[in-house]
């Protein structure tokens, strides 16, 4: 009986950057289906939709409050 901790870990962290873009996603200031389709992408493709939206998607609102 093996304990595969690297591959439990690896679906972790995969899981906890999925969340994160898509939180980002909703956040941003796309339009209401640009939206849906990185959310889309990135539950459909997790490892590449989370990287396509790292290299080219849309940003949450980044106003930094004084």
């Amino acid at each position: 009986m093996g304990f595969e901790f690297g591959g439990g870990l690896l679906g972790l962290l995969v899981l906890i950057a999925d969340i994160w873009a898509l939180i980002n996603v909703v956040q941003s200031g796309a339009s209401t289906g640009g939206k849906v389709v990185w959310v889309l992408v990135i539950l459909l493709l997790p490892i590449l939709g989370f990287l396509a939206w790292l290299l080219f998607g849309p940003r949450g609102n980044t106003k930094i409050r004084a």
